[in-house]
């Protein structure tokens, strides 16, 4: 199973921030345990290649391990030699691209304009981050992408939650949702991690998973 099958499978791709890298087993193990094994670990803390490698190396074998706010081609070189199995940026790199490209890596850019998905898709990309959803038009937008973009997919990230989910994943063009509400930094860093797991039980349920 590739990574675009694994997340339309699961719907849900829980933004992950990890500033302690000591708490990257108890996260991945939440997740999994609360039936959403994906992980888009954000480039946005040092220790995030650090939290790859440790993700991917125990947990590459249950779920997906992914790169996120990866901005420059450096980082998605760092992010894939410590096994992150797709990459996602907050906007749309051609130099990624070609990284992604050329290790077979899933390359998920960020685009909210027509002339954003065209860049992508000139470059062989279709799957499109829809970032912020909730600043450029959330629904209503991306059903008016979906219309010249027919084989576009999207991944709306930025203000989803439990209450709103389901409006996104009624849209035909959209494979999931990016959120952070399941693994909140505040649980996170308080070590809440039964907490995270009952959380990603009732984004399944709400779902319908």
């Amino acid at each position: 199973m590739n990574a675009r099958e694994f997340i339309e499978r699961i719907k849900i791709v829980p933004v992950v921030k990890i500033d302690d890298v000591k708490d990257t087993d108890a996260l991945m193990n939440a997740l999994c345990e609360g039936g959403i094994p994906i992980a888009e670990i954000t480039f946005r803390t040092s220790c995030a290649p650090e939290a790859i490698k440790i993700a991917s190396q125990k947990y590459g074998d249950k779920m997906l391990v992914g790169a996120g706010t990866v901005i420059n081609a450096e980082q998605a070189k760092l992010a894939i030699q410590n096994g992150a199995q797709f990459i996602v940026s907050p906007g749309f790199a051609k130099e990624i691209s070609d990284v992604c490209n050329k290790a077979g890596i899933s390359y998920v850019p960020g685009c909210v304009t027509p002339t954003e998905i065209m860049a992508a898709i000139a470059c062989g990309h279709k799957i499109i981050k829809f970032f912020p959803a909730s600043n450029y038009g959330g629904v209503a937008t991306i059903k008016a992408l979906s219309a010249p973009f027919g084989d576009i997919v999207f991944i709306p990230t930025g203000g989803i939650n439990a209450n709103n989910i389901n409006d996104f994943l009624a849209v035909k063009s959209i494979i999931a949702c990016g959120g952070s509400w399941m693994v909140k930094d505040s649980l996170v860093k308080e070590g809440k991690f039964d907490e995270i797991v009952k959380i990603c039980k009732e984004a399944v349920s709400i779902i319908g998973g």
